[in-house]
């Protein structure tokens, strides 16, 4: 049954010539879930004709989510959202229906819930007193500001395989803007210049709201439930082959005169070989490299178990396409140093009020509507938020969920006396409790689950021009990436506006689909912002 106010598809490429064709995607993250809905909405390919290969037991990637009251809820992480610049994100999810309020698509239903509970964050850092800061400057020196200028306006290739803190002074590191914009964005100072210019200059719109995280969406559940399930029941209902637990561990290709086609994929379904030949006129769609790959959950016991990228299979068959091939690629600048890309996150489920009610009256920030508080002395530099509740659907009345990471887990507690990526949830709690200092009651009742990520920031490390591949590699004919390790101009990875462009991009090409894809539409493109930009830097 359709449903009312959800726009209806665009379709333009001919029905006729793309019936009988077949698309395989390999990888079950957002890049492929929107990717198969491009080719039914605007490709008008039947869902019946789209299979896709995920090799974990739930599709959505590194935006996973699940767990229950009473073992501890679980997230890997989540994406900052926004209205001003996200236009190819809310372009297909204006066509995807609610699964929670009948007859409002997923836009519609995101932005009705941010008019009700706007994001107006008080308080983003914690001190080394155990003071909530109220960041009323960025504190730039003039050094500061004569140095962010130069690294925003240099050429991308003058940055070529710089890392940010090859352009900016030790000073600008201890910064309230530094705290609040790397944690926000998940930036580090080893990071690539070349992606925290293209940050200044996409969200230059945030130095002017950048302590209240105005302007920022939230969904109403986490991003699992709220964006990933609603677009997977969409594909379903599409007939679109959701295979789980389905490893695709080679390909078969040829190559002549240049032209490079997959002509057959080997994977393992529920562990039995298998094989399916790639025809004339199907195509592949894979996703190259991973953020989510060798991550591992720990429990209140235990700290995640370590694991690395032989236990990735998206990280070698993007290798072994690489091999001989610089238009594919260069795998080994995002896979080759676990210590510059990993993470550790958190999600602590609590069965009463106590924390929240602490937290709100603590920073200020309204209940539900703060961002990430960061603890300025942390060693691990952690991090929370306190998310609107119910953060599942599944969440009873009195069960309160925050989710937190920090981006050093090699370096040695505050108050725990080990590195983080070695501590149990009940250590994590502890350190936590520590900086807050808070009793032990408060978080009595906490089931902390820790998640180990190596990958997670990979795509930020240090890159030369041609080390991510474009969508469609030059002399492909049936096959695509789609993953944050693709090439679009000016665009910022670690974002699914970027994960969903690259999908949108690559179908277009393949597929033939005479439609625009809305441009990459930089904040620095007003007048207005900048100027309200440079005030800012000022104060």
């Amino acid at each position: 049954m359709q449903r009312q106010n959800v726009q209806q598809p665009r379709g333009s490429a001919s029905e006729e010539s793309t019936i009988h064709h077949q698309a395989y995607l390999i990888g079950g993250g957002i890049g492929s879930l929107a990717a198969a809905a491009f080719m039914i909405r605007d490709g008008n390919l039947p869902g019946k004709n789209i299979t896709i290969f995920e090799e974990t037991s739930i599709l959505g990637g590194s935006m996973d989510g699940g767990g229950n009251p009473e073992t501890g809820y679980s997230l890997r992480g989540g994406r900052m959202l926004t209205t001003d610049n996200y236009e190819c994100m809310w372009g297909l999810y204006k066509t995807i229906p609610s699964l929670h309020n009948a007859g409002k698509s997923v836009f519609e239903e995101t932005m009705e819930f941010n008019e009700k509970f706007p994001s107006h964050s008080i308080a983003r850092l914690v001190d080394s007193q155990r003071a909530a800061v109220h960041v009323t400057s960025m504190g730039f020196t003039m050094q500061d500001r004569i140095e962010l200028l130069r690294i925003s306006q240099a050429h991308e290739s003058t940055l070529a395989d710089s890392r940010i803190d090859d352009w900016l002074s030790p000073c600008f590191f201890k910064t309230p803007f530094w705290h609040i914009w790397s944690n926000t964005f998940a930036f580090q100072a080893r990071h690539s210049a070349i992606e925290f210019r293209r940050y200044l200059h996409r969200f230059i719109m945030d130095f002017a709201r950048f302590q209240t995280l105005a302007g920022v969406k939230r969904t109403i559940f986490n991003q699992y439930d709220s964006l990933v399930l609603p677009l997977q029941a969409w594909l379903k209902e599409q007939g679109v082959h959701l295979l789980t637990n389905c490893v695709v561990i080679d390909l078969d290709h040829t190559t002549q005169s240049e032209d490079f086609r997959v002509t057959a994929i080997h994977y393992k379904n529920q562990g039995k070989a298998a094989k399916t030949l790639v025809n004339d006129g199907d195509h592949v769609f894979m996703q190259n490299g991973s953020t989510s790959a060798a991550s591992a959950f720990g429990s209140m016991t235990n700290a995640p178990p370590k694991q690395t990228m032989d236990s990735s299979v998206g990280w070698m068959l993007w290798e072994k396409l690489a091999a001989g091939r610089k238009n594919f690629g260069n795998p080994g600048a995002f896979n080759s140093c676990i210590a510059q890309s990993s993470w550790e996150s958190f999600t602590v489920t609590l069965k009463n009020h106590g924390f929240f009610d602490m937290m709100s009256t603590f920073t200020g920030n309204p209940r539900g509507k703060g961002g990430l508080v960061t603890f300025m002395d942390s060693n691990w530099m952690m991090s929370i938020v306190l998310a609107h509740q119910p953060h599942f659907p599944n969440q009873p009345d009195g069960v309160q969920v925050f989710w937190g990471y920090s981006p050093f887990p090699d370096r040695v507690g505050n108050f725990i006396p080990k590195p983080m990526s070695e501590c149990s949830g009940e250590e994590i709690i502890r350190e936590l409790s520590g900086h807050l200092r808070i009793d032990p009651e408060t978080t009595e009742s906490a089931i902390c689950i820790p998640c180990m990520m190596p990958y997670v920031t990979s795509m930020f490390l240090p890159r030369l021009p041609g080390d991510r591949p474009a969508p469609v590699p030059a002399g492909s004919k049936n096959f695509a990436f789609i993953s944050q390790f693709v090439e679009i101009p000016e665009d910022v990875a670690f974002t699914v506006e970027y994960s969903v462009r690259v999908a949108q991009t690559a179908v277009y090409e393949l597929l033939g689909i005479d439609l625009d894809i809305p441009p990459v539409i930089p904040d620095d493109k007003s007048n207005v912002t900048k100027l309200e930009a440079l005030i800012q830097s000022f104060k």
